[in-house]
């Protein structure tokens, strides 16, 4: 098994698919990385060698990627609740962040549902 960045990359899957399993690295980053390191993206990850591992490697430590980057957006919301931007009271709040309609629907954001009583009128 294939570890980069501290991650174990699963063996059965394609390269591009694999690398995927980094966080912060999706298909199209993955689709370049591996162009970039001159490795098949639909070569398996068992199949790949030491040095086309290596490749790979290299052009990840370049990038930010897993501890360092949840670090960055982990530290990136608490300057916004900080200084108490509109998306920092929502991060407060435990509602959506984005825009989204709240009336109805966000339950992921805001939890299971309260009844509220005496509501029908």
């Amino acid at each position: 098994m294939a570890r980069i960045k501290g991650i174990d990359l699963p063996n059965e899957k394609h390269v591009e698919i694999a690398l995927t399993a980094i966080y912060g690295i999706g298909r199209p980053l993955a689709k370049q990385i591996a162009k970039n390191a001159n490795v098949d993206p639909d070569k398996k990850m068992k199949d790949v060698d030491q040095d086309e591992l290596a490749r790979l490697r290299d052009e990840i430590q370049n990038l930010t990627v897993e501890g360092d980057l949840r670090r960055e957006v982990t530290m990136n919301i608490k300057t916004k609740m900080e200084i108490n931007s509109y998306q920092g009271v929502r991060h407060k709040r435990g509602l959506p962040v984005r825009g989204q309609s709240t009336r109805s629907n966000a339950r992921t954001r805001k939890g299971k549902g309260k009844t509220v009583a005496n509501k029908k009128k």
